[in-house]
């Protein structure tokens, strides 16, 4: 099997994406980040990508008159890099339903929740509902992006206790850990062709 062409599609800081390549790097998961786009021009990630060597591009959704076009030269950038795998790393646009079709069952997104528990929600705003709502155990979750937001199939969830102690800010940052464990696992299994969507369900194939 030839190596894993991978897009990051970024709009913030990008840490995930970070640890996405350096885990790729030092695992050997045969996969290769060959390009970042981020839609906002002075994102944090793209720094980040400069510093790893990574290329990237910025196609702003503001330089566009439709989501139709916006999405489109996404596309042809994403297609010129051979990329067969997309990840989500803080992405902050809804993609329309052609560009799912176009890569359907090869978006990847990260959730910071048990999914479904507090789906919908960003960022800080999701610890600060789960504290709020009293549970005893939170995580994070790789997903396959769907037309429905954070309501793709599961890949994987890590969970970790909530502390009688914790804030948002404390509980987001012992989440975000956990997160960059979970997104190169996902992309690994799938670098290893060993996930099989069967309805709401991936299931993971031995080797």
């Amino acid at each position: 099997m030839s190596q894993l062409s991978v897009g990051v599609l970024v709009s913030g800081r990008g840490t995930n994406f970070e640890a996405l390549v350096r885990t790729i790097k030092r695992e050997a998961i045969d996969a290769q980040v060959k390009i970042v786009i981020s839609n906002i021009p002075d994102a944090l990630a793209l720094k980040r990508a400069e510093i790893l060597n990574i290329p990237s591009l910025v196609i702003s959704h503001r330089d566009f008159k439709s989501r139709a076009s916006f999405e489109q030269t996404m596309i042809r950038e994403l297609t010129r890099y051979d990329v067969r795998l997309i990840c989500l790393a803080g992405f902050m646009r809804i993609l329309s339903p052609v560009f799912h079709k176009h890569y359907q069952n090869q978006i990847m997104n990260i959730h910071p929740s048990l999914l479904p528990a507090f789906a919908g929600l960003q960022g800080i705003q999701v610890h600060r509902a789960v504290i709020e709502s009293g549970v005893k155990i939170t995580g994070c979750t790789v997903h396959f992006v769907t037309e429905n937001v954070d309501a793709g199939p599961i890949i994987i969830q890590r969970a970790i206790p909530v502390r009688e102690n914790d804030t948002p800010e404390s509980l987001a940052v012992r989440v975000l850990l956990e997160e960059h464990q979970a997104y190169p696992e996902a992309v690994r299994l799938f670098s290893e062709n060993r996930l099989k969507i069967e309805g709401r369900h991936v299931r993971i194939l031995d080797i």
